[in-house]
């Protein structure tokens, strides 16, 4: 598993240290109390190591990369059952496997963003020659690999989790109100838009798809009060595509 650059031992350390910062600083404020249970920063640490290791390229063979992606979603999801039960935010295991699914939904939106971009460079490394044919307007082109991801992430999703709400006959819908707009859909968009930047420059047509097919759930699902949530899909989406161009011409300097 060793890669160029810093290995994934490497990568699981510094994903550890940050996790183990981020355990003593979040972990009482999120029990109100001075107290820091030494398992849920342990928890911390394991899902601070999981997140660097997944920072790994994608392995070439699919095989392998299921199996990898298998294990490292067990492994984290271990790590995020003893986060829930120690943090005392889940009533019963009912509630940690209902946390459980969130981080499944969670893990598969990132996933697939990470694959779309595997797949686009599998598929550059196909070509003739081994040359990149010119940019298409606006990069529209460039895009298109990364829609169904967009649609999935700003139209499926939503509907799945407000499907959720009603079935549980939850008052406050949380997973919709919270969850998602604040947690689940910018991360998820910085995520693709990075992978995005990397493989593909800054292509200003991706956070105006995630605008526009989010959209259409802002109105049924809210009302027009809640239009500022088309906002924290794109501008997380056009950061990340930034943030991801930049990266990819550092790598591309450096190697």
């Amino acid at each position: 598993m060793k890669q160029k650059g810093i290995t994934w031992r490497g990568r699981a350390l510094i994903g550890g240290i940050l996790g183990l910062l981020a355990g003593i600083l979040w972990v009482p404020y999120a029990m109100y109390s001075r107290e820091c249970p030494p398992l849920a920063v342990l928890a911390c640490v394991g899902l601070g190591g999981m997140a660097g290791v997944a920072t790994q390229p994608f392995a070439d063979s699919g095989r392998v990369l299921l199996l990898r992606s298998g294990g490292h979603f067990l492994i984290t999801a271990a790590w995020f059952a003893l986060l829930v039960v120690e943090l005392d935010i889940a009533p019963g295991w009912t509630g940690v496997l209902f946390w459980e699914g969130l981080l499944a939904l969670f893990y598969a939106l990132i996933w697939l963003g990470r694959w779309v971009g595997w797949y686009v460079e599998v598929s550059q490394l196909r070509q003739l020659l081994g040359l990149e044919p010119g940019p298409t307007p606006l990069k529209w082109r460039e895009t298109l690999p990364y829609l169904p991801f967009v649609v999935l992430l700003c139209t499926l999703v939503p509907l799945v989790l407000r499907g959720i709400e009603r079935g549980m006959g939850t008052d406050l819908p949380a997973l919709t109100g919270i969850v998602y707009p604040f947690l689940i859909l910018p991360v998820a968009s910085l995520c693709a838009g990075v992978s995005l930047g990397k493989r593909r420059g800054i292509c200003p047509l991706f956070p105006l798809a995630c605008f526009l097919c989010y959209l259409p759930l802002v109105l049924v699902l809210y009302d027009t009060t809640a239009l500022f949530h088309c906002f924290m899909t794109a501008l997380p989406a056009l950061g990340g595509n930034v943030l991801g161009c930049f990266l990819g011409r550092a790598g591309k300097m450096g190697g």
